[in-house]
């Protein structure tokens, strides 16, 4: 699989989508405010990868 700039981009942004999501999401961490933005690059890097390269989107 032949992975464009756009679709690194993607897995960055999942990536880092990833690590910020950890800590909002367990109990008594108090970084509740991490969850919405941490979904925002979780969602854009999944459709940036999702949709490179030729064919359908997956």
């Amino acid at each position: 699989m032949d992975v464009t700039r756009k679709g690194m981009i993607g897995l960055v942004l999942m990536i880092v989508g990833t690590l910020a999501f950890l800590p909002g999401v367990t109990p008594g961490a108090g970084m509740g405010v991490l969850v919405l933005p941490a979904a925002i690059l979780l969602t854009a890097g999944t459709y940036l990868l999702g949709t490179d390269g030729d064919g359908r989107p997956v």
